[in-house]
């Protein structure tokens, strides 16, 4: 405690060589939060109590789900060997979707703690994170967890590492991060094998920004890891990005909670506060530097690529401009998530926002609920497809031969059109073998094409898989896990474009177009597609005094139709036998009526009703 005191005020007693950034990666439910919260108390930086649980994650959505869902710093003080070493530790998500925040946190380490279940062994995405880490030539600790475990198997374990990394069994670690058994020995070797920063105090300031958050009273908090110089209170700095200049309010170190210090230096990861007070301002991979004194910006980091696109609104217009300013400052907090505006006639105006998955959408909308009071209305998701355009007329109004279309209203016509183009994914699959059949049938009905199939040992096996993005997107993942009982794991990556036999169907509803309903879709699964819709629609829209048709059409061509009876009188009743043609003549009336009802008749959608729709929810 008097270490962490005393280094809290002086962080010039750690030189470059006694500084350690790194970060521990695993797949989901691997116990990496676990692990963090025993390193947080083993060097003292929290006090040992039964309490500490998930102490990194702080975010609301984070507790309620037993997830990670952004990376967190801490800096932790350990003495070895006589020697005091200050250890910057980043707890990262496991989920695919938050992939986005593994790779920025790798930029700031020189290291990584690769945490394997000693019961589940290596799942999808132990392997990703292991190649992000390999990709950046980062030194990795493999750590086996969940040893206390009945069912534990750290020796399968060791050779499925082995096999698939290629990393001897004697480096593997084997520990309880729950019991704390063998924890201090990680940290022995995160100081023996992770290598120190290479920067240098004496270089000029260059400090990346990493990460990101806004506070209503101090402005932008920009997380930085330090290339090169030291930063100080009082400082003036400028901004590679903007261009535009500061002056530094507030320095320090997350211990996790913000502790202020004198200055950082070289080598450190911290915080600082420099009166930014609009969320554009501390752009993710942005360079600081010392007024005056320009340096190269660093690399920065590869922007995230949206995976799945979805219409956002708010459920009452007059909250607009509130849940623009909830967004700002969200995506500030979270800059993996794309802002287009957009329109529609039933919804009013809105955004189309590009997330990295389903699972980062419901966050990022549980998020705006929980921690802005934003109630919004989501649409389906859909993905971004593309058009390589023969008509010269298109071609100069859009100025490139190739557009990407991420709202179906936007979709061009065949005859303008030499190919349409959609996004796809390389999937890993790591299941038990005995569900290889049922994984595999799920795999081609969803258009998939295997490219790989490895036993990683003689339980398990790996599957790669090319998949159409928008076949994975909304339901294969709770189906695979269906298929096999919980045990398979699923992982992907992309893998750019390919040629497809995309159409937009429509919806019509008495012969007229509903825009919102529009869908770009396979020409095979169309037919399927446009009756789900129709049935649908035929649950959801109430009745009228006229009749309804409900027609999925793909051109001019009908594919599905559902018919919406009227209500009817029964004009018929008052006629008690007489003349045949006297009844014939009231339900004629009757007919034209309707006929004419229907002609100039608009059909009424309840709003609940049409969102229930849009967002394919089951009805109420």
């Amino acid at each position: 405690a008097l270490i962490r005191e005393m280094s809290s005020l002086y962080m010039s007693t750690y030189p470059v060589e006694s500084i350690r950034n790194f970060s521990i990666i695993a797949h989901v439910d691997h116990g990496k939060s676990t692990l963090a919260d025993r390193l947080l108390e083993i060097t003292g930086t929290i006090s040992k109590t039964d309490c500490n649980k998930q102490v990194l994650d702080k975010l609301q959505v984070e507790r309620e789900r037993g997830i990670t869902v952004k990376a967190q710093t801490a800096s932790l003080f350990y003495s070895h060997e006589g020697i005091n070493y200050l250890l910057n530790l980043i707890d990262t998500p496991g989920h695919v979707d938050f992939s986005y925040e593994v790779s920025r946190s790798l930029s700031a380490c020189q290291g990584v703690i690769l945490v394997v279940d000693a019961n589940e062994g290596i799942q999808a995405q132990t392997v990703a994170n292991f190649y992000l880490a390999f990709e950046a030539q980062l030194s990795i600790i493999p750590v086996i967890n969940k040893i206390d475990l009945k069912n534990a198997d750290p020796e399968r374990v060791e050779k499925q590492i082995e096999k698939l990394f290629d990393i001897p069994t004697d480096e593997c670690i084997r520990i309880s991060a729950k019991q704390g058994t063998n924890v201090e020995t990680v940290l022995q070797k995160v100081i023996e094998k992770i290598p120190p920063p290479r920067c240098n105090t004496a270089d000029p300031l260059k400090a990346l920004v990493f990460d990101s958050t806004f506070d209503h009273y101090r402005g932008v908090i920009a997380n930085v890891a330090l290339f090169g110089g030291e930063i100080a209170k009082g400082h003036k700095i400028m901004s590679a990005h903007t261009k535009k200049r500061y002056e530094v309010n507030e320095v320090g170190i997350l211990t996790p909670n913000e502790q202020p210090t004198h200055k950082l230096y070289a080598g450190q990861v911290g915080y600082l506060i420099a009166g930014m007070k609009e969320v554009t301002e501390a752009q993710i991979g942005d360079t600081l530097f010392l007024y005056k004194q320009p340096v190269e910006p660093l690399p920065g980091f590869k922007s995230a690529k949206p995976m799945v696109f979805a219409g956002m609104y708010p459920v009452d217009q007059t909250e607009y401009n509130n849940l623009k300013s909830a967004l700002e400052r969200l995506t500030l907090n979270d800059s993996s998530v794309t802002v287009h505006r957009d329109s529609s006639l039933a919804l009013g105006a809105g955004w189309r926002l590009g997330f990295l998955g389903l699972l980062h959408m419901e966050v990022f909308n549980q998020r705006l609920e929980q921690e802005y009071n934003m109630s919004v209305i989501l649409t389906a998701p859909t993905v971004p497809y593309k058009a390589i355009l023969s008509s010269a007329k298109l071609i100069k109004e859009h100025g490139k031969d190739q557009i990407t279309i991420i709202n179906p209203a936007q979709f061009p016509d065949k005859l303008s059109v030499s190919e349409y183009l959609e996004p796809t994914v390389l999937g890993t699959i790591v299941t038990p073998h005995e569900y290889i059949g049922k994984i595999i049938t799920l795999c081609q009905d969803r258009r998939a094409v295997q490219k790989d199939m490895l036993y990683i040992d003689e339980n398990r096996v790996m599957l790669k898989y090319l998949f159409p993005l928008n076949e994975i997107v909304v339901d294969f993942y709770d189906a695979l896990k269906s298929l096999s009982s919980g045990y398979a794991s699923f992982d992907y990556e992309d893998a750019g474009y390919q040629s497809a036999d995309l159409i937009k169907m429509d919806i019509l509803l008495n012969g007229n177009p509903v825009e919102e309903l529009a869908t770009i879709i396979h020409s095979d699964k169309a037919y399927a597609a446009g009756k789900l819709l129709c049935e649908r629609l035929k649950e959801t829209i109430p009745r009228q005094l006229f009749e309804i048709a409900i027609q999925a059409a793909i051109g001019k061509k009908i594919i599905a139709r559902e018919t919406l009876k009227a209500y009817r009188k029964n004009v018929v009743a008052k006629c008690y036998g007489g003349d045949i043609t006297r009844r014939m003549k009231l339900l004629k009336r009757q007919a034209e009526g309707k006929r004419l009802m229907r002609k100039i008749g608009n059909v009424e959608v309840p709003r609940d009703a049409f969102i229930r729709v849009l967002k394919r929810e089951p009805d109420k």
